[in-house]
């Protein structure tokens, strides 16, 4: 705490790695019985395209089993049938025995290829049907969801999680399939053949289910921490390294080394607690086995002595027992990647239940043509639009009414928090209005798709994120289907060709990741041109000009000038310079509209945007 009693820096930060699972989400506000059922529904979901390749699997590892249930059945016969006949000189039937093991052999290596291959085949078809699918989802996502939900963990979702699945899916066939199999058909194989020993091994599984439901409850709790631990790694690492100008800047490196250390402590902490438990279990498990197996030797050679069981039996159903306890072993093995995969299957399955807020209309309305409005479009209409960002904050956009006609340009001014990038973002929609409804050239924004408003509105922010490639091909993101002269000269009416000619290979040189070859000034303009060649009707400049230099920025503003003349445009800028190329002003003040007018206008007035522009002149 500090000395107002508010908790401090590291502790709101550790608040915010404990809240890292996904129960924060609002479609995650369910009982764990309710996620469990949906992440299920989400795994029968998936597997529903590859059901035959897993079908046709199960069918080959039914015949592995089989086959393999066999083998100590043929050298049983072999011992005690075959082996007399060849001691009086007759090897057909060990000739028959032979072969007939041989050849179980070979089917059961051609089942488990099989088996093998058709289960990696589906479950890689899975995988990638599910990374795109999560890609696509999260992108769709509206820009609420992003604001809360932290990169780190959508990427451990992408990653972490659907690799758990991985060996779920290429592996769990076999175990959940095969070892329940191998256990039934070998338990067949031993009352069938000696009702005694099957009795005595039955009844010292008893033991072993006890060991093995207490496995499975502790390792349950253990994996649920390393899944935990492991998302925590996952965001304080992508958070660190996305902010590593600010941690070289602040000299934080010492700070976070030590609570990077301490999240990976809690990590290895529970890594080692679930290897504890399994380390306890498996030899538990593998002592009741050879426990029995020696119970078995006793017993059955007792009755081999005393004539009630012949030799043959008496090694099958050794080999028999050994095999019995095989699948309970790798049910244990599997189980504890079984707990991962279904944590992580929880996980993705709450990502995927989040729903858009932004949804597309079900009624869609088609935009008037330019040229049915008179040739000029564009125009917006606020109808007592207010907002909140959650139901129960406080408001931030009191309602409003306003009309900004087309092709005209409009400057939002005010102090921070006054309210002016919620305009822009109810603009772009970003956020649809708490009430009221914001209309463009007639049209409700609601009931236009999404495709529709974003040729419509175009906003360009200070942050100007450019994408690996090259200049041209970021340009023409504004208007992919643009031809190379139509992406120059957007750039140069922006004033950012002479720069681009200077680079290595001018338009075509890589920007490299986050446009990281380039200076804040030169990224900011290359998202000028950008948003100019996609020709909105509606250009929303959010902060855009306040990575530019004076001489770029006068650039910019020649450009705006000649381009925003036929557009409109929404100017939100704490630059004066950049206000006075606007046709109209509207100063903010607590999410109100408290001046509107001309800037001549509104500095002859002497309020609150004369007071900036004072200051402003006596800053320059």
């Amino acid at each position: 705490m500090n000395s107002q009693g508010q908790p401090s820096q590291g502790q709101h930060r550790r608040g915010q790695l404990d809240g890292v699972e996904d129960t924060g989400l609002a479609a995650d506000q369910l009982s764990d019985q309710e996620r469990r059922k949906r992440s299920f529904g989400l795994l029968a979901e998936i597997m529903r395209p590859v059901k035959w390749q897993f079908s046709s699997a199960a069918v080959f590892i039914v015949i592995q089993q089989l086959a393999t249930v066999v083998g100590p059945a043929l050298i049983a016969w072999a011992i005690d049938t075959a082996l007399p006949d060849l001691i009086d000189g007759d090897a057909s039937l060990a000739i028959l025995a032979g072969i007939a093991y041989l050849a179980t052999a070979v089917l059961r290596a051609i089942t488990t290829y099989l088996g093998t291959w058709l289960t990696t085949l589906a479950g890689q078809k899975v995988l990638y049907g599910l990374r795109r699918r999560i890609f696509s989802h999260t992108q769709r996502l509206s820009l609420g969801f992003h604001e809360r939900y932290t990169s780190g963990r959508v990427i451990s979702r992408q990653t972490n999680d659907t690799e758990s699945l991985r060996e779920l899916l290429q592996t769990g066939l076999d175990v959940i399939v095969g070892a329940p199999l191998l256990m039934v058909f070998t338990a067949i194989a031993i009352l069938s053949m000696d009702w005694v020993t099957g009795l005595l091994m039955l009844l010292m599984l008893i033991p072993g289910v006890f060991l093995t439901r207490w496995f499975q409850r502790k390792s349950a709790e253990a994996y649920r921490d390393i899944r935990t631990h492991s998302a925590r790694l996952t965001v304080d690492f992508v958070e660190t390294m996305g902010g590593i100008r600010a941690v070289q800047g602040f000299r934080r490196e010492t700070e976070n080394d030590e609570r990077f250390a301490a999240v990976g402590l809690d990590y290895k902490n529970a890594a080692l607690r679930s290897i504890r438990i399994f380390g306890i279990y498996q030899p538990s498990l593998k002592v009741l086995g050879n426990l029995i197996v020696a119970i078995v030797l006793v017993v059955g050679g007792w009755r081999v002595l005393s004539g009630q069981l012949d030799v043959g039996v008496l090694l099958a159903l050794v080999l028999y027992t050994r095999r019995f306890f095989q699948p309970i072993d790798m049910i244990a093995s599997f189980y504890n990647s079984l707990q991962s995969a279904v944590a992580a299957l929880e996980k993705i399955a709450s990502l995927l239940a989040e729903e858009p807020t932004i949804r597309e209309p079900a009624h869609p309305v088609a935009l008037p043509a330019e040229s049915e409005l008179g040739g000029v479009g564009g125009t917006l209409e606020f109808h007592g639009a207010s907002f909140k960002y959650s139901a129960t904050g406080p408001t931030v956009l009191h309602p409003l009414e306003l009309r900004i006609p087309g092709g005209q340009t409009i400057a939002l001014v005010g102090q921070t928090g006054a309210g002016k990038s919620t305009v822009a973002k109810l603009v772009a929609r970003f956020y649809d209005v708490t009430d009221g409804q914001i209309t463009l050239d007639g049209v409700d924004l609601r009931s236009l798709t999404s495709q529709s408003l974003r040729d419509a509105v175009v906003m360009v922010t200070q942050e100007s994120y450019l994408f690996s490639g090259t200049i041209a091909e970021n340009i023409a993101i504004g208007r992919p289907n643009a031809t190379r002269e139509e992406i120059e000269a957007a750039a140069r009416t922006i004033g950012a060709d002479a720069f681009i000619r200077r680079l290595p290979q001018g338009y075509d040189t890589d920007v490299q990741t986050r446009g990281g070859r380039l200076s804040a000034g030169q990224r900011q303009l290359v998202s000028f041109a950008r948003a100019f060649l996609a020709d909105p009707r509606v250009l929303i400049l959010d902060e855009a000009t306040s990575s530019l230099d004076q001489p770029s920025e006068r650039a910019v503003q020649d450009g705006l000038t000649t381009l925003l003349g036929d557009r409109t445009a929404l100017i939100i800028a704490h630059r004066l310079a950049t206000v006075m190329v606007a046709d109209r002003v509207l100063v903010m003040h607590d999410g109100r509209v408290v001046e509107d007018g001309t800037p001549a206008e509104l500095i002859a007035a002497g309020g609150r945007f004369a007071q900036l522009h004072r200051a402003w002149r006596e800053s320059i």
